[in-house]
């Protein structure tokens, strides 16, 4: 097994002046050396990793890095920049830029190294050492640990710690809960971050670091790529506090139910966690507990100071992305049903009563029902996970059960929206009341569930299900009566909302919209109406910029054209996230050109009267399409319109040499480093 940095992956005179050069420079390095062997695909690695979440870090760090299926071997490449490069870190450029790559299989013992290192970065005699190294060979030697005394290494610190809270866990004169005495305060925290590589472990240390200088006992459960060692459940039992550091689920996280909680992202268990620490002593002196696991910030969409338009958008939209894969499953079974029984086949009787091995009408009917128990979840799942993402766990069983209320009195998509705010409203001022210590553990099993489930059946039932429904309804109506320019408009607005945010909360709003009116058993024509403009829209985005990348590839650079090829399928899969990458990297020309593409192929297909009974499938629902020749022919105007204004906005710009273009224009400034994605359909 060779070594995992060499002279040969390191350069102490960088100078590229972007995150992506210089990725790509040290990339280069790795390519030469036989461990990557896709220098573009592995980039486009890097770069997805990098959309996720910036990753500079405070102290003048950069560390991109990936797992990636072009990675032959876990691989360290570092450079060293004199004018610094902007990895999005709140302090400013970063001086050290490591490049960490692990293959998509990588062992244990190889991840258990790159953990090492990422745990060294937050000691401020390795990043000197780093910053005054004169060649490249003692570059290497310190960062395998060859040279230079380093700190001692978290690893041993956290067994150290473990044990002896452990120890203490065990001991029949258990301390106070606040740390009364000369116990020390004691916390367990958890941190985990998408590749579970780099952010996981720094975060980590930065926590120990900042424990030991407040004094206090604080153990971290590290949940990254060479999988997890869960905490002895004797020091969970014995903590006073828990900190989550995360942008990942925390997994098993009931584990630490009743207990005073701080949940941020795992950036700020890295940049601030003495004042973390601070923060959730606080919470415990003031007997601030968590009936369960408190909502993260994955789940619930923010941190703390979040502004609450934004916190609704995030809980509506974890809603949504979990009833999606329900619409999708249950939609397309439902229309392979009418594809090969006919739309006769939703009268046909039960399959359990019926059913003849070598009849294509029973294997139809077969679809049709199951596809329509999936449906039958949309309500229910859109309102349990929308109170999910307010109040977690304890919020599903009020959710989810508002839900079906909802779907019981036809209540529908409002309704299971109504259902859900409610169950997740109910839950937190549930967990905001003080209780016993003692009856904190039966909490988010037996009394959460039970109280807010009443309180959201009685409101459900008694006081705003009518009215709901009464909404639904009326909504329904005026959607069966939309004729002429009315349906054009909305076939119009539909378009402009699909391509807005390319899958982001707009986006969402409209396919919501879309699927909720075909998830019925006997579909308006106007819905399945809507369902069409709605898909052919949001097919358009990726494949224009797959046809710019084709007729105009000079004007893109090589990573693009390479993504413009995968665009043409995800874009006839109706998969909008195909023209991410060209947004991220030009949205001021990508995204109100695809705005114009889809508003021209939303209200052409509203005009051309086509309907579609399948919520997704793109060109491969097209048997199920009524006017599908029209469809097409609608797709195929947006998709040139948009192509062609992206060709005609980038081709105002000077292209660079090579046949290649900058990733951002030069007169328009590039997204910020730590904006947000949008997330995909």
């Amino acid at each position: 097994m060779s070594e995992m940095i060499t002279a040969d992956l390191v350069d102490l005179d960088l100078s590229a002046d972007t995150k992506e050069a210089a990725a790509r420079a040290l990339a280069e390095r790795m390519v030469a050396q036989g461990r990557v062997t896709d220098l573009d695909g592995f980039l486009a690695d890097v770069a997805a990793r990098e959309a996720q979440m910036p990753t500079g870090l405070d102290g003048g760090i950069g560390i991109p890095h990936c797992r990636s299926a072009y990675v032959t071997e876990p691989s360290l490449a570092f450079g060293r920049s004199a004018e610094g490069i902007d990895f999005g870190a709140p302090d400013g450029p970063a001086d050290l830029i490591f490049l960490i790559a692990a293959p998509a299989g990588a062992d244990d013992a190889h991840l258990t190294i790159l953990s090492s290192l990422a745990r060294q970065l937050m000691n401020a005699e390795f990043t000197s050492a780093l910053r005054s190294v004169g060649d490249a060979e003692s570059a290497a030697a310190l960062i395998r640990g060859d040279e230079a005394p380093v700190a001692v290494t978290s690893e041993d610190s956290v067994a150290t710690s473990a044990a002896a809270s452990a120890d203490a866990a065990t001991d029949s004169t258990a301390p106070a809960p606040h740390g009364d005495g000369d116990t020390p305060f004691r916390i367990v925290a958890v941190t985990s971050c998408p590749t579970g590589i780099a952010h996981t472990y720094m975060a980590a240390e930065s926590l120990e670091n900042a424990g030991r200088e407040a004094g206090v006992d604080l153990v971290v459960e590290t949940q990254g790529s060479a999988g997890f060692t869960r905490l002895d459940p004797a020091v969970i039992a014995a903590a006073d506090a828990v900190i989550f550091a995360h942008d990942v689920p925390v997994r098993d996280k009931d584990r630490f139910a009743g207990k005073p909680t701080v949940d941020v992202g795992v950036k700020a268990g890295i940049n601030r966690p003495a004042e973390l620490i601070s923060e959730v002593r606080g919470k415990a002196e003031r007997g601030e507990v968590t009936g369960g696991a408190t909502p993260t910030p994955v789940e619930r969409g923010g941190e703390e100071g979040e502004g609450y338009g934004s916190m609704l958008r995030k809980w509506l939209m974890s809603g949504v992305s979990y009833m999606v894969p329900f619409v999708a499953a249950g939609g397309l079974l439902i229309a392979l049903g009418f594809a090969i029984g006919g739309y006769e086949i939703k009268s046909a009787p039960s399959v359990m009563q019926h059913f003849v091995w070598t009849q294509t009408d029973s294997w139809a009917a077969l679809m049709f029902q199951i596809g329509a128990v999936a449906f039958g979840f949309l309500v229910p799942v859109l309102a349990g996970y929308i109170a999910y993402g307010m109040a977690d766990r304890p919020g599903l069983v009020p959710g989810f059960v508002g839900g079906m209320i909802a779907s019981t009195i036809n209540a529908g998509f409002l309704g299971g929206l109504a259902a859900g705010l409610i169950a997740g409203g109910v839950v937190l001022a549930i967990q905001k009341v003080k209780i016993p210590k003692a009856v904190r553990g039966i909490m988010p099993v037996v009394v959460i569930p039970l109280i807010s489930t009443a309180i959201v059946g009685f409101l459900m039932f008694v006081v705003i299900g009518k009215p709901i429904a009464s909404a639904q309804k009326g909504m329904t109506d005026w959607l069966n009566g939309l004729s002429g320019s009315n349906a054009i408009l909305l076939g119009a607005l539909l378009g402009l909302m699909m391509c807005f945010d390319l899958g982001g909360p707009v986006n969402k709003v409209a396919y919501t919209f879309a699927t909720a009116g075909i998830a019925v058993s006997n579909p308006s024509e106007s819905a399945m109406k809507i369902m069409a403009a709605v898909m052919a829209a949001g097919m358009v985005p990726p494949l224009a910029m797959a046809l710019a990348t084709t007729v105009r590839g000079r004007l893109f650079t090589e990573t693009e054209r390479e993504n413009g090829k995968a665009a043409w399928v995800l874009g006839a899969s109706f998969i909008s996230e195909g023209a991410i990458p060209f947004a991220a990297a030009d949205p001021l020309r990508v995204i109100p050109s695809s705005m114009v593409g889809g508003a021209i192929t939303g209200a052409l297909s509203m005009s051309f009267g086509a309907t579609l009974r399948a919520p997704h499938g793109g060109i491969f629902v097209v048997p199920l399409i009524g006017n599908p020749f029209l469809y097409l022919i609608a797709i195929a105007v947006g998709m040139c319109v948009t192509a062609a204004l992206v060709v005609v906005l980038k081709g105002m710009r000077k292209p660079v040499a090579g046949g290649t273009a900058p990733g951002a224009p030069e007169d328009i400034a590039a997204p910020a480093a730590d904006t947000k994605q949008p997330v995909a359909a």
